[in-house]
């Protein structure tokens, strides 16, 4: 299976990165497709955590090739700043590989998101304020600046001066501050550009020789589908598209590039920011699942929206991805509680009581709605030292089961603990995963 898809398939912050981590063990290159540094993934190798924002995760395998494609929007210093924390930390990042056509988020990119939130007051969408919204905007309106131009000083002057021109109202409070001085621009961004003008490469042909080779690529996403700009709880969703159609424009390849796609889910569901979450729980229990799944942004530190899992929502984000595979993540978590909630409909909380069984199109309904759950028998043992399918508890076994026969797609990946030998390796398609890395 030469091209695999990792997406979220919830509202993001699902285990992407260590799901890519352990995929990267069998491929050959992994592509970062879309988003910024709005996302973050943490993996934990024994006693090391290490927090990435934009390389993408198979970085910690020295053999494999690192892409970020088009579709990824790059904050420079971001970027540097990890590639010297990686270096610090002496991982080799020799292999790492930035599209030239990716976008650059810009210091008024920052300002604009600040402002934008601001304005909006009671109304924030929750963005986590580093740019990207106005970015991707800048690259609709065709004035985007683009990683390439970080070699040219005279194509990086004209285009900031262009891309400033409209924005000039909108900057007007931050009239005075250095940051938007066209030289002091041009020059922090020249410095960055010499940086890392060894990375910068054709990325499309590098991932297209690796596929014609029939060596295998994996294509990592960022966020979730649930916040997906075209698919998501639109406007409280991300600037981008995180499902697995956006890795064919995002890293420049063809839909029969794609031979899988993994779903990559918690056991329950958690949500950042603003917007509906029809599961969501308060009060006790939600701390309790909080703090017990360290349930905190890796890039804001915000404590995140505890739910149920919402098997309405799943089977949706299953239905625009194409999923072939689940990766079911945290399920050590819920461990110890007697009894689990799953969503299978929806209730309108208004004067109708209207039921819906599948996720509804219109905003005012979904934010209307709350959860029909169905029961299921909790588990008291520890889960983090199962290996084998076989050795977790029956209850379980049949949480898994409802949820992969709900949703119509099978279990691969069975996360019980943060470390990343605490899985464990499920049905077919997982099997053929744990043989090609044991090989």
């Amino acid at each position: 299976m030469p091209g695999i898809v990792l997406v979220g398939a919830q509202w993001g912050d699902e285990g992407k990165g260590k799901v890519t981590d352990l995929l990267a063990e069998r491929a050959d290159a992994v592509v970062r497709f879309q988003g910024g540094n709005n996302a973050g993934h943490t993996i934990v190798r024994g006693r090391q955590t290490y927090k990435l924002h934009l390389i993408p995760s198979g970085i910690l395998h020295k053999d494999t090739l690192c892409v970020i494609g088009n579709g990824v929007v790059i904050d420079p210093r971001v970027l540097t700043d990890e590639l010297d924390e990686l270096r610090r930390r002496r991982v080799d990042t020799r292999l790492l590989r930035i599209s030239a056509n990716a976008h650059l988020i810009m210091p008024y990119h920052m300002m604009l998101d600040h402002a934008g939130e601001a304005k909006l007051g009671k109304l924030q969408i929750g963005t986590t304020r580093r740019g990207i919204g106005p970015c991707y905007a800048d690259k609709a309106a065709r004035l985007g600046i683009r990683v390439q131009d970080l070699l040219d000083e005279k194509i990086l002057k004209k285009k900031i001066v262009a891309a400033l021109e409209p924005k000039r109202l909108s900057l007007r409070p931050f009239a005075k501050d250095p940051r938007l001085d066209l030289q002091t621009i041009t020059e922090e961004y020249l410095t960055y550009g010499h940086r890392l003008a060894s990375y910068i490469a054709d990325t499309v042909r590098l991932v297209h020789e690796r596929l014609d080779a029939g060596e295998t690529v994996v294509f990592e996403g960022a966020q979730g589908a649930l916040l997906d700009i075209d698919h998501g709880t639109y406007p409280f969703v991300t600037s981008s598209n995180p499902v697995a159609g956006a890795a064919c424009v995002g890293a420049g390849v063809g839909p029969k590039d794609i031979d899988e796609v993994w779903g990559v889910i918690k056991a329950y569901s958690t949500r950042v920011g603003a917007g509906p979450f029809p599961t969501e729980l308060d009060g006790e229990l939600a701390d309790e699942i909080r703090e017990r799944g360290g349930e905190y942004g890796t890039t804001t530190g915000r404590p995140r929206r505890v739910g149920w899992l919402d098997l309405v929502a799943l089977r949706y984000a299953a239905r625009i991805n194409s999923l072939t595979a689940l990766a079911v993540m945290k399920l050590d978590v819920l461990s110890g509680l007697d009894r689990l909630c799953v969503c299978t409909r929806y209730r309108s909380t208004g004067p109708d009581g209207a039921e819906f069984e599948h996720f509804p199109y219109h905003q005012t309904v979904l934010h209307h709605a709350t959860g029909e759950y169905v029961q299921l028998e909790g588990w008291s043992e520890d889960l983090t030292e199962c290996r084998e399918e076989s050795e977790l508890p029956a209850a379980a076994r049949d949480y898994l089961r409802f949820m992969a026969e709900f949703v119509g797609v099978p279990v691969a990946l069975i996360g019980v603990g943060p470390g990343r030998d605490q899985v464990i390796w499920s049905g077919r398609t997982g099997a053929n995963w744990l043989a090609a890395a044991a090989a």
